[in-house]
């Protein structure tokens, strides 16, 4: 056996030729992930004949025709001085930059100028699960996907199946001019969730800010009493379901904004305002984001009877107790057991809506199912959640109280978006226009040509 190569083949079987050889410079944690699925695949008898071999950069090139670099671009000088093996061979290009724009041209781009034939394949975040896979023991990798680019169509062919032979999902990408932006693609940090959140720290904070003047400023200015200790659960757990509400009937505005708009136009062929594309495209973080909301609310809730305040209000009616008669008002139990049904039951629709956007819940529905759960339940819990929050109003808008310096309670605010939101579903609905759209976004127009117009009234 040579001092440079050591070959390692399972125990109890001989060493047997290999039909297809695989080279991978780099023995760091990169390499690492990348020779964790072949041993995977050796275990299950995917690839029957294969052996590890630890050979130098020379009789590596040499021996395979398909070269992964899993090392950064700031050891790359060690490929300028084997250009001439590296000539005809097909590489693959592994390394993730730091930060984006780092360097002037894509690594797959400077890599060009060295080989004849060049791929550019990025694992993005499927490098991060592999190095998982020896310690979780995964056995399954069909749910992740890479992405891959070149110039070659027979390069890029071997590069697929090998990649579809450890259980990976290959998508094209085009052309090597596209490099620059797969590099980009781990570098990303929550492009789809900055307008939801941005959207719902905004109404955080206006909320918060509106509800401290009516609550906290205003008892002091006008009452002289210091409850600024509320600010910590009474007024936040009025922000969290204020904010809530209106991040779930922002989920549906878009929609129905833009059935509208197909009904005007007649027609599914023009494209929507670019606002209300990228609206409608961050629909599910807004829903998650509003989840998150509702969450807080309910363990706010909860956690209600355990403050201080409210013990120490309890105990101080217990010791000034008075003999006045205290009558049953059957109006208000039935006002508070509706109050505290719906909230159980919109929260209860909330979780399943949650549930349903991940994708692993998701990919096990079909079409319909899924469909029906986010459109049909979504705006029953829209209609729930509204309802809610209207029994909790009752009949405080027609006390003078409620209006502390001339403005109206938080709870009023939040109803205005959901309540355009559902009366504009009603109206879909009730005015029979759900067939028409229904036909509209299954490719009919309500504009034809003025020749199909004429072969129709001839028929």
């Amino acid at each position: 056996m040579k001092l440079e190569s050591v070959s390692v083949h399972p125990l109890g079987t001989a060493a047997a030729p290999m039909p297809e050889m695989l080279c991978i410079f780099g023995t760091g944690d990169l390499g690492h992930s990348l020779v964790a699925p072949c041993l995977r695949e050796l275990r299950y008898n995917t690839w029957h004949n294969i052996a590890l071999l630890v050979m130098n950069h020379a009789a590596a090139t040499q021996s395979a025709s398909l070269i992964f670099i899993c090392v950064h671009r700031e050891h790359y000088e060690f490929l300028e001085t084997m250009a001439s093996h590296l000539k005809g061979k097909v590489l693959v290009d592994l390394s993730n930059n730091l930060k984006k724009d780092m360097y002037p041209e894509a690594n797959a781009r400077w890599t060009n100028s060295l080989l004849v034939l060049v791929i550019s394949w990025y694992l993005l975040t499927i490098t991060k699960i592999f190095l998982l896979l020896p310690i979780l023991n995964i056995t399954h990798t069909s749910m992740l996907q890479v992405y891959l680019c070149g110039n070659s169509a027979e390069a890029q062919q071997a590069v697929a199946d090998v990649a579809t032979k450890l259980g990976l999902t290959v998508l094209d990408k085009g052309s090597l001019s596209a490099a620059r932006e797969l590099e980009d693609l781990p570098l990303q940090l929550f492009t789809e969730w900055r307008l939801p959140l941005r959207v719902a720290l905004g109404l955080t904070a206006f909320f918060f800010f509106y509800l401290l003047i009516r609550d906290v400023v205003y008892a002091f200015v006008e009452q002289r009493k210091d409850i600024s200790f509320r600010i910590m659960v009474s007024l936040a757990n009025k922000v969290f379901p204020i904010v809530s509400l209106i991040m779930l009937s922002l989920c549906y505005l878009p929609g129905v904004i833009a059935a509208f708009l197909q009904l005007y136009r007649g027609t599914k062929y023009r494209r929507f305002p670019d606002w209300l594309d990228r609206w409608m495209l961050c629909r599910k973080q807004m829903g998650l984001i509003a989840l998150t909301f509702a969450f807080l609310h309910v363990i706010y809730t909860f956690m209600t009877s355990l403050r201080y305040a409210v013990r120490h209000k309890l105990i101080s009616l217990m010791k000034n107790n008075k003999t006045t008669p205290f009558y049953f008002d059957n109006t208000e139990a039935w006002g508070q057991d509706s109050f505290f049904v719906l909230g159980i039951l919109g929260f209860f629709l909330y979780v399943l809506l949650g549930l349903t956007s991940l994708p692993s819940v998701g990919g096990c529905l079909s079409w319909r199912e899924f469909s029906f759960i986010q459109s049909k339940l979504g705006h029953l819990t829209l209609f729930i959640c509204t309802s809610h929050c209207y029994i909790y109003g009752w009949n405080k808008f027609l006390r003078p109280s409620t209006y502390k310096w001339y403005t109206p309670p938080g709870y009023m605010l939040c109803l205005i978006v959901p309540s355009v939101v559902l009366v504009l579903k009603a109206l879909v609905l009730l005015l029979c226009m759900d067939r028409t759209l229904t036909r509209i976004q299954q490719g009919w127009e309500m504009t034809q040509p003025r020749e199909e117009m004429r072969e129709a009234t001839n028929l």
